[in-house]
């Protein structure tokens, strides 16, 4: 290509005639002139197409690759095996011709891949009112003045792109309900849909293609707000991208600087009205207008919350002769009545509800501790001791749960 465009420099711009040009390249006059006429900028060679040794074993070969794709890079057959597998089927070719093979057979996987796999994308478009994205994230803040790690629910509109961000100590059923509950009511109404990750506190089971087993209390939920749930691919971060998004753009928003609170109630009064600002800061970038003056048409397309889902995660106790229960490593005082009698402990993310034969018995606040370098505590409600007090009343001197009795009672 470089001999053919000085070629053409000599001919059209020094005016070199073409018997000089053929005796300084070696090149005959016919082929100069050809070149010239054609007006060819660049050669083009025609590279006849001559059968292969390697072509009856071609279909085979391609199998082998495929098989070998799907497994992992310590586990897969070099060229060179799959050349001497194949010599043992027959092939009397070179190595070399099986090696080019493969390298023509993964360039044109990896050019399939970008332009049909996880390479691209497509861009979606969402109605008002029509779906929103949840999901999870890790975040550190000082409660107290201890630093903290933080499970994150982020739920986001996907028309109007309006988020919410909520703290929580856990990443539970119960912690997911108040979490879409709270995000529901900031963001003015329930979606008509959904779209999670395959989390652990939504999926029991995995199945083939868009199969799931959903669990039982956040089906219970999705029909209590009745909005479809719908459950991206394994893997596939980019089928709810707008909230995975909004994951990276919280921690620069939010938590840098690490935020400092005396407790998680207060963080989440903060953070939420960090969210409500921001959407009039932030421009909707497709739509006119910011996130606000989007949010404030879609409200109209949501339904409406209602009454908000009591979700609690239920668990069956024993409890104890010592009239306690256990829960996460803590024990907290049932009334004595019930001592050494089965009850229903209903959990909530700030506290748990004790309750049989149809009737609350009592309620306590819970006690979440992530460090298990310390013993669990126990709460007691000297109130729930009476009835033992009035047969054992000596013990009053050194029972445990007297101890926190009022003064006027000591």
């Amino acid at each position: 290509m470089a001999l053919l465009s000085v070629i053409r420099r000599w001919h059209f711009r020094q005016q070199v005639p073409i018997r000089e040009i053929e005796r300084r390249t070696g090149l005959s006059r016919n082929t100069i002139r050809k070149y010239l006429r054609a007006d060819t900028v660049e050669p083009q060679f025609k590279v006849p197409e001559r059968p292969s040794k390697l072509d009856p074993y071609a279909e085979k070969l391609s199998g082998w690759l495929r098989i070998e794709a799907g497994k992992s890079r310590k586990q897969r057959r070099t060229a060179k095996q799959m050349h001497a597998d194949l010599v043992v089927l027959g092939y009397n070719g070179s190595y070399g011709r099986v090696a080019a093979f493969v390298r023509t057979w993964k360039a044109d996987r990896q050019r399939e891949q970008q332009t049909s796999g996880r390479g691209t994308f497509v861009p979606l478009v969402f109605a008002p009112g029509e779906a929103f994205q949840f999901d999870w994230s890790e975040d550190w803040a000082l409660l107290g003045g201890k630093q903290t790690k933080l499970q994150v629910a982020h739920t986001k509109l996907s028309h109007s792109r309006a988020f919410t961000v909520r703290a929580y100590l856990l990443q539970t059923h119960e912690m997911l309900f108040d979490a879409l509950t709270q995000a529901f009511r900031v963001l003015g109404g329930v979606p008509q849909r959904g779209i999670f990750d395959n989390m652990k506190t939504a999926v029991d089971r995995i199945g083939t293609g868009k199969a799931r087993q959903v669990n039982a209390r956040f089906a219970a939920m999705a029909s209590h707000y009745l909005f479809e749930p719908e459950f991206c691919n394994p893997a596939s971060g980019w089928e709810k991208g707008q909230v995975e998004k909004n994951v990276q753009d919280a921690r620069r928003r939010l938590w840098q600087p690490m935020p400092s609170f005396p407790d998680i109630d207060a963080l989440n009064v903060w953070l939420e009205e960090q969210c409500i600002a921001q959407w009039g800061q932030i421009q909707h970038g497709v739509l006119p207008g910011t996130i606000a003056d989007v949010h404030a048409e879609e409200v109209a397309s949501l339904m409406p919350l209602g009454r908000p889902f009591d979700g609690f995660v239920e668990h069956t106790k024993r409890v104890s002769p010592t009239c306690l229960v256990s829960f996460e490593r803590n024990r907290y005082s049932v009334p004595a009545s019930f001592a050494n009698r089965p009850v229903s402990l209903r959990v909530y993310p700030d506290r748990l509800v004790i309750a049989a034969e149809g009737q609350v018995l009592c309620e306590h606040g819970r006690i979440i501790e992530r460090s298990h370098d310390q013993p669990g505590r126990t709460i007691y409600d000297w109130r729930h001791y009476l009835a033992v007090i009035q047969r054992k009343p000596g013990a009053l001197r050194n029972g445990a749960p007297f101890a926190e009795m009022p003064e006027a009672f000591r």
